[in-house]
């Protein structure tokens, strides 16, 4: 049984789970499909070479904070692995107190979210003496689909009990008496936001920390920014020493050493502060990273406005500091006491960037108001909207008709009026006359 299938047993545990009103740590295992690149190592992120096998990790008994959904689950047992599973097995032990990110990692494939797991050789930058022959190191790079969380982690080869040990025909490494290669993880760089968007002048905050084995300590943190093709450095920190090449770029030295919290606030952001941040975290031994897109965005601003109001009628959409570029406009037309009716017919003006960075652009559209007026509404569709922005205007009928339908009221008035007297007069024909009364004298 490899990961699907304990995946499987923990989405039924998850579906079980019921409202618990503490909830406490446990220890459980994290089994991820993975893939190992044989040949050539790297410090951080995924690798293009195509020369990969299938491969499993079981991280054993890292912590979980128990919503309920683990309750009956068991550890993840070797001798359960079918011949469809892979071939080479990694068991990794985790004694950097916890993965942040574990409990996204074990819910993922209940959530419906993917997990892309990839494993290779890591290469020490200064290596021990000691540790020439007894150990080899891997780098796990794990990312979680959906704008989960990422984690890099270096894990150290552990050497088996048995002198004899049965080497792995490949890695040449040896193996457990269950046939796996047991590793401990030494050193691991995490973030749980890997892409944010944030509002053009809002101050953005870039997670990213780590846990370090102890005896080793970091000894520097840079953080850099890659866009379009170029690069350059944001902030750089040394031990006791930090030092902002972007205005205003902040890192807490304390938190960096007392929390292992390297995370970088941005302030007053503007539309050059887009792009991929690389945290890269270096100690003695191991350097690692993770990488954070930050997007930025600018919402439109809508007026809508009439050119003028001699037929034919021309209405004119500006929409203004606007950000990223892509953008819909449409255009609606609703007579009184109808339904808004879409109009296709609208005509765009050239782009327009203005100094900082923002889009501007017009929508015109000649109004057909009909004889009784109409509503016209231009309808604004970007990222940065939780929903389409709407400006409005009445177009009234033309001069013209308003008189006509004018007309022929007062014609109809008349007309009736008219009718009415005739009406009258007749009456007042066809009545019979009262008799005269004779006065006589006395």
């Amino acid at each position: 049984m490899g990961a699907e299938g304990w995946c499987l047993l923990l989405c039924l545990a998850f579906s079980g789970a019921a409202n618990v009103a503490e909830r406490q740590w446990q220890a459980v295992d994290v089994v991820l499909d993975c893939f190992l690149v044989e040949e050539g190592g790297h410090h951080g992120g995924f690798a293009s070479s195509e020369n990969m096998v299938k491969a499993l990790l079981v991280l054993r008994q890292v912590p979980v904070l128990d919503d309920g959904s683990l309750e009956g689950l068991t550890d993840f047992q070797v001798d359960t692995l079918t011949k469809d599973d892979p071939l080479i097995t990694f068991e990794a032990s985790v004694n950097l107190g916890q993965i942040p990110q574990a409990k996204a990692l074990l819910h993922a494939d209940c959530s419906g979210k993917e997990v892309t797991c990839e494993i290779s050789r890591y290469f020490l930058q200064a290596r021990p003496e000691a540790t020439v022959e007894m150990a080899a190191w891997f780098i796990t790079n794990v990312q979680v689909s959906g704008g989960g969380p990422g984690v890099s982690m270096v894990m150290k080869t552990l050497e088996d009990a048995e002198n004899e040990a049965v080497l792995h025909p490949t890695l040449k490494l040896p193996l457990s008496p269950q046939g796996t290669v047991r590793t401990a993880v030494e050193f691991q760089v995490t973030t749980q936001t890997p892409s944010l968007n944030f509002l053009l002048g809002s101050t953005a905050s870039l997670h990213c920390s780590y846990s370090v084995a102890p005896g080793l300590d970091v000894t520097s943190v840079e953080w850099r920014l890659q866009h379009k093709g170029s690069g350059q450095l944001v902030y750089h920190w040394t031990t006791g020493q930090g030092q902002a090449k972007r205005e205003g770029a902040t890192l807490e030295p304390e938190q960096l050493l007392t929390a292992g919290d390297a995370s970088l606030t941005l302030p007053s952001l503007t539309l050059q502060d887009e792009g991929a941040y690389i945290c890269q975290i270096t100690t003695s031994l191991f350097q690692a990273q993770q990488v954070i897109q930050l997007y930025i965005q600018a919402p439109p601003k809508v007026r809508l406005s009439l050119l003028n109001t001699a037929p034919p009628a021309t209405l004119i959409c500006n929409v203004a500091g606007y950000y990223p570029l892509d953008l819909s406009v449409t255009w609606t037309r609703e007579e009184k006491g109808g339904s808004p009716a879409p109009v296709s017919d609208a005509s765009l003006s050239s782009l327009r960037q203005s100094p900082a960075g923002t889009y501007s652009i017009s929508s015109s559209l000649t109004a057909e108001p009909g004889s009784e007026g109409a509503t016209y509404t231009c309808w604004i569709t970007h990222v940065s909207l939780e929903e389409p922005l709407g400006a409005h205007a009445w177009v009234a009928p033309p001069v013209a008709e308003q008189k006509s339908a004018l007309g022929v009221l007062l014609a109809s008035i008349l007309f009736v009026l008219t009718l009415l007297f005739l009406g009258l007069q007749r009456r007042q024909a066809t009545s019979p006359r009262s008799p005269k009364t004779s006065r006589h004298s006395g």
